[in-house]
C-alpha cells in the first residue's frame, strides 16, 4: 500500500468513525442476528489473492458492523457501560502505526517512561501516596491474577521454587467479581481455599464475618494469604468497608487487594473521594480506565505499594532480554506474565491531556447525576422498585411482578434495539441492571428508555408468543 493509497483509505475510515459518533443514535444497540449469521455471510476459506481495501471496508460496513453489539453507544446500559473517546481512538491509530513492544525500557524508552509519567498523574488525581507503583495490563482479570500472585509470594517466598504450600487461603465477598476466584484457581490455591464472606443489606462485605472466618481458618491450620475488597461490585456497585477490612488484613498479615476496576475512577471527583477511604492501606489496587475514563478497551491499571514483591513473583531473567541499562530503569516485563506489551499508556495520556482533570470530573459527574435522578424516579414509581443502593452510576431495579415478567420486560426492551440492559439476581430475585457511563449519554436517552420500559411493563405479563413490541424508529 503506497502512502497515497494509505491516506485515501485512512480518510475514509476516519470519516466513517466521525459519522458514527455524529449519528450513533440512528443505530440499534443490540443487533438482530442469530448464531452463525455472520460466519455464513463470509467466505469459509482464507483469500488466496489480494483484495482491495475498499472491498474489505465495505464488508465491514455491510456484514460486520450490523452484527455488532454497540458498546460505544449512548444507550448501551448493560454490564458496565464503557466509552471510547476521540482522543483515545487517535492514540490507538498512532500506537498501531509505531507498533512498539513496551516490554523493556530499551525496547522503547518513551513507551516505558510515558507509562510511568501517566500513571503518576493518575495516582495524583486519585490522591494516592507516591509509594504506589503503577503498571498497565490489558484487563483487571490479568491484574488480579498478578496481585494474588504477589500475595502468594509475600506469604510463601519459596513457592516459586518449591511450589505453593497447602492451606494458603484467599478471602472474597459473595459479590466479588469472579475474576478473583478464577485467579486463585489458576494460581493453584484451589476453590476449597477461596472463602466467600457474607454481605450486609447493602451487599457490602461484613468485616465481623471476615474476622470470624479468618480466626476459624487459623485454628484449623490454614494460612490467611489475601483479602479482596471491592469498590463498585459488578452486581450492584456496592462499596466494601475498605478501612475496616484493611485493619483485619493488617492484624492477620494478609495482603489486601482493592478491586476498584469500575468504581475507582469516580474517586477523581472531589465529593466522591470517600469511596477509596482505606485504599491507601492496600497492598494493591486496580482500576480500569477503559471502563470509566473514556479510554478504548483495553487498559487496566494496577498500583502496588510492594513493587519488589510483584517483581519477585513474576520476573525471570533470560540472557536475550538483558540490557546495559537494567539496573537503572524499569523493565515492565518483570512485573507480569506478559512479555509482549502494547503501548497502552499512549491512549491514557491522550485522554488525560485532552480533557484534563476538570473535563474528566465533569463527564463523571454527568453519569453520576443521571444515575441519581433515575434512582429517584424509580424510587417514586408505583410499578417499579429500587433493589439496591446506587452509590455510583448503576441502578438496579425490577418491575413489581414475577421474575418471568421482569425477564420478559428486559428482553423486549433489548429486542427493540433502542437500548440494551442486563440483569443480576439479588435475594433470589431477577433484577434488571441499568448501567450509565458512556460519555455521549444524555438525559433524553434516559427518558426515552424509561418511557419504553414503562410502556412495555404493562405487557410484561403477556404470554411469550404474544405479538412483540415493534422496534422503535431509531
Amino acid at each position: 500500500m503506497t502512502p497515497d493509497e494509505f491516506r485515501k483509505a485512512a480518510y475514509q475510515h476516519v470519516d466513517w468513525i466521525a459519522d458514527y459518533f455524529e449519528h450513533v443514535r440512528d443505530f440499534r444497540v443490540l443487533p438482530e442476528v442469530t448464531p452463525g449469521d455472520v460466519a455464513a455471510s463470509l467466505p469459509s476459506w482464507a483469500p488466496e489473492s489480494p483484495e482491495p481495501i475498499a472491498e474489505i471496508f465495505s464488508d465491514f460496513e455491510n456484514k460486520v458492523f450490523p452484527a455488532l453489539t454497540l458498546w460505544n453507544h449512548p444507550r448501551f446500559f448493560a454490564w458496565f457501560s464503557v466509552s471510547s473517546s476521540p482522543p483515545g481512538i487517535l492514540a490507538e491509530i498512532l500506537a498501531a502505526a509505531v507498533n512498539v513492544n513496551a516490554m523493556l525500557w530499551k525496547s522503547s524508552p518513551a513507551a516505558t517512561e510515558l507509562e510511568q509519567v501517566t500513571l503518576s498523574w493518575l495516582r495524583q488525581w486519585l490522591e494516592l501516596d507516591q509509594r504506589f507503583f503503577g503498571i498497565i495490563y490489558d484487563t483487571a482479570s490479568v491484574g488480579v491474577l498478578q496481585a494474588i500472585g504477589a500475595a502468594r509470594e509475600w506469604k510463601d517466598p519459596e513457592c516459586r521454587t518449591k511450589g505453593m504450600k497447602p492451606g494458603l487461603t484467599v478471602y472474597l465477598s459473595e459479590h466479588t467479581h469472579s475474576s478473583s476466584e478464577k485467579a486463585a484457581i489458576t494460581l493453584g490455591f484451589g476453590q476449597q481455599n477461596v472463602r466467600k464472606i457474607g454481605v450486609d443489606a447493602d451487599f457490602r462485605m461484613r468485616p465481623e464475618l471476615l474476622e470470624a472466618v479468618i480466626r476459624q481458618d487459623i485454628d484449623v491450620g490454614r494460612t490467611p494469604c489475601c483479602i479482596v475488597a471491592t469498590v463498585g461490585t459488578t452486581s450492584t456497585t456496592s462499596i466494601d468497608p475498605v478501612e475496616e477490612i484493611a485493619a483485619i488484613a493488617e492484624r492477620h498479615a494478609c495482603w489486601l487487594h482493592v478491586d476498584a476496576a469500575y468504581g475507582g475512577p469516580a474517586a477523581i471527583v472531589p465529593e466522591m473521594r470517600y469511596i477509596l477511604k482505606g485504599a491507601e492501606r492496600a497492598h494493591s489496587l486496580i482500576l480500569n480506565p477503559h471502563k470509566w475514563l473514556y479510554v478504548p478497551i483495553d487498559c487496566s491499571v494496577l498500583y502496588t505499594r510492594e513493587p519488589e514483591i510483584l517483581k519477585r513473583a513474576s520476573s525471570l531473567s533470560a540472557e536475550y532480554l538483558r540490557t546495559a541499562q537494567d539496573d537503572d530503569v524499569v523493565n515492565y516485563n518483570d512485573y507480569g506474565v506478559q512479555l509482549g506489551r502494547r503501548f497502552r499508556a499512549l491512549k491514557l495520556w491522550y485522554v488525560m491531556r485532552y480533557y484534563g482533570r476538570d473535563g474528566i470530573v465533569a463527564l463523571l459527574r454527568q453519569s453520576l447525576g443521571l444515575a441519581r435522578n433515575l434512582a429517584a424516579r424509580i424510587r417514586d414509581s408505583r410499578d417499579f422498585a429500587l433493589c439496591a443502593p446506587a452509590p455510583l452510576s448503576l441502578v438496579c431495579f425490577r418491575y413489581k411482578g414475577s421474575d418471568e415478567e421482569n425477564r420478559r420486560l428486559m428482553n423486549r426492551v433489548n429486542e427493540s434495539g433502542h437500548a440494551f440492559l442486563s440483569h443480576t439476581v439479588l435475594h433470589g430475585q431477577f433484577v434488571i441492571r441499568w448501567a450509565i457511563g458512556n460519555m455521549q449519554t444524555r438525559q433524553s436517552d434516559i427518558d426515552s428508555t424509561w418511557d419504553l420500559i414503562c410502556r412495555l411493563a404493562s405487557e410484561a405479563a403477556a404470554p411469550e408468543d404474544a405479538t412483540k413490541e415493534p422496534a422503535l424508529r431509531q
